[in-house]
């Protein structure tokens, strides 16, 4: 999963190895004072968290992987 803007990473809400719905909230990022999810693209497990909470994140940056 990407971040869809440049910002900060505001919270992470999945662990590794947890499995995940589509549309469920992995890692927020907080982007122009605004909170914004990002989501499970599909059903599947969290194989990796990229970032940690106060990372300085671009567009397109890899925050999570999805098994």
């Amino acid at each position: 999963m990407e971040a869809g803007a440049a910002g900060k990473v505001f919270a992470i809400e999945a662990k590794i190895g947890q499995a995940m719905k589509k549309g469920d909230t992995v890692v927020v990022v907080e982007a122009m004072k605004m909170e914004i999810p990002v989501v499970a693209p599909q059903d599947g497990t969290v194989a990796s968290i990229d970032v940690t909470v106060g990372d300085a994140v671009e567009a397109g940056a890899l925050l999570a992987t999805l098994n």
